[in-house]
């Protein structure tokens, strides 16, 4: 996305907050009991916003929003090499750090490094952006900023409702964390990791230990199985990003979804621009004119970057399948859905079956060895996650409220990170810290429940689909949908509803059911679940 666009982008951004505005005025003039439900629905839409009306307080807002985001797309970590000062950026040269390296110390000087370059300079500014936001939320009629990033979930008491559905899976992520401390024990020494304790939260390949994805080579459950080459195979066979987005695309149109709209092609950025710095956060776009969508991401060769091209394409169908609907409604049924789209699609087009199908992947037996292998490799990106994305939304909710207050944010911060994910600091924390200002959420003013409620529902969608598709029996994680013009259609009719009405009502047209359930995840990792329980029989649970 060129200057030219992305500023023509906020302009329109900046004209709709000023229409929302003005409709959001004219609907408090408005009795909603006199008005049909669908109207009422869309005088509620219009009045979820938290922007400050007062325009010193919208300037200040705006101020020290831009100052923040640009300490954070800008921290770097810095050392000595070869003489020479050198400074890492996030991206790509932290995250490669994360992924790859197996040195101690120096995952700690890249976690310690960002998180002193970022947090300590963001604080007070964060402090004081979170009165700006609660007196905005306040003027709109919430309590403060938190209610506002819950609204749109449409779920009374919503970290309430999260956290019985964590209860669900907290034994999952128990095993899982025991099973990988050991092995993070056996290869760090037990001097550095604890098999009693939490895990240091710099050695589990993000440097958020959001995902633990990337330190597969040191817990995979039979390392003398074949590993699951895709990136090399990749490599092999000559794919460039543009290939790999035309992969995933032919998976959306086997089940009769869209094909991407030549502007798509045209205007989307998808590999690092080489004359400007960009942030290369995955995002989606849609510019509400004539099917113009786009995404903007600097796509790399591995597989890694395959499953989140499914996951933009995902966000990319639905602003295609609701783009009829009125501009209020072009939106997911809650924010959670249309993080899910994408991840329901990759949990057929990233089986060991269909990459096998498309030739990327190469030796992969039909064993339960290789089963078990996979199963983990699945669980250490979505388990780990979920912990993370409640502890987040739990420590949000707590400062927005003022219960968590500006001289105890690092210390709480640290208190949830133990109590939800069982993890501690590489090195001791102090209050002049603000370890929360290294996550890009917390930054650019995000609820992460639309990730938990997505790593629900996607399994819960992805169980409906199968079904649809006539698979009726065998292992929920063996299934693959590709080329289901019955799932596809079923997919198809959930999209189209877009927002227009409360997301039970497109739960019940996916599934059949009007609310979350934890059934299809637990039945995904069931098999896994007994292996971990077999595994750690002698390990202590918990830390």
């Amino acid at each position: 996305m060129n200057p030219t666009t992305a500023a023509a982008a906020i302009q329109a951004q900046n004209q709709l907050k000023e229409w929302a505005l003005k409709k959001r005025k004219e609907a408090k003039r408005f009795t909603p009991a006199i008005y049909s439900e669908d109207l009422r629905r869309q005088f509620w839409l219009i009045s979820l916003d938290g922007t400050p009306e007062d325009a010193n307080e919208l300037r200040q807002l705006s101020k020290l929003q831009n100052e923040i985001e640009s300490l954070y797309s800008t921290g770097k970590a810095c050392r000595d090499e070869n003489g020479n000062e050198a400074c890492h950026p996030l991206e790509p040269d932290l995250e490669h750090i994360f992924a790859t390296s197996r040195d101690y110390n120096e995952l700690q000087w890249a976690w310690l490094g960002f998180r002193d370059a970022v947090g300590p300079a963001m604080r007070e500014k964060f402090a004081r952006l979170v009165e700006l936001k609660n007196s905005g939320a306040r003027e709109h009629g919430f309590g403060n900023f938190w209610e506002r990033l819950e609204a749109p979930f449409e779920i009374e008491n919503l970290l309430d409702v999260a956290n019985d559905l964590w209860t669900q899976i907290r034994p999952l992520y128990i095993q899982l964390h025991a099973y990988v401390r050991r092995k993070l024990a056996t290869f760090y020494g037990e001097d550095k990791v604890s098999t009693t304790g939490p895990i240091p939260a710099h050695l589990l390949g993000n440097i958020w230990a959001k995902w633990w994805g990337n330190i597969y080579d040191l817990v995979a459950p039979y390392p003398d199985q074949p590993d699951m080459n895709v990136t090399s195979v990749l490599l092999q066979k000559g794919y460039d990003p543009l290939r790999m987005f035309k992969t995933a695309e032919e998976f959306f149109t086997s089940l009769g979804l869209r094909e991407l709209p030549e502007v798509f092609w045209e205007k989307s950025m998808i590999v690092r621009p080489e004359n400007r710095e960009v942030s290369c956060h995955p995002t989606s776009w849609d510019f509400y004119h004539h099917s113009d969508v786009r995404v903007k991401m600097c796509t790399e060769v591995n597989r890694e970057f395959l499953g989140t091209i499914h996951h933009e394409l995902g966000h990319i169908q639905y602003f295609l399948q609701y783009e009829d609907q009125p501009m209020l409604y072009r939106d997911g049924a809650n924010p959670g859905f249309h993080e899910a789209v994408g991840d329901t699609v990759a949990l057929s087009a990233m089986t060991p079956a269909h990459l096998r199908t498309v030739g990327l992947l190469e030796d992969w037996p039909d064993t339960h060895e290789s089963d078990i292998n996979f199963l983990l490799r699945v669980a250490l990106d979505k388990i780990p996650a979920l912990a993370m994305h409640l502890m987040i939304d739990t420590w949000q909710s707590r400062v927005f409220s003022g219960e968590i207050t500006p001289d105890e944010y690092n210390r709480e911060w640290w208190k949830l990170r133990l109590e939800y994910q069982g993890l501690s600091p590489p090195a001791q924390r102090t209050e002049e810290d603000f370890d929360a200002g290294s996550k890009f959420h917390i930054v650019y003013g995000f609820a992460m429940m639309r990730y938990f409620v997505s790593y629900i529902v996607q399994f819960h969608f992805h169980e409906a689909l199968c079904r649809e598709a006539g698979y009726l029996q065998g292992p929920l994680h063996r299934c693959d949908i590709y080329g289901s013009s019955d799932a596809g259609e079923r997919l198809r009719e959930m999209l189209r509803m877009g927002n227009s009405q409360p997301w039970p009502e497109a739960m019940r047209t996916m599934t059949g059911q009007n609310k979350m359930v934890t059934s299809a995840i637990l039945e995904y990792f069931q098999p896994l679940m007994e292996w971990l329980k077999e595994q750690n029989k002698k390990e202590s649970l918990g830390w």
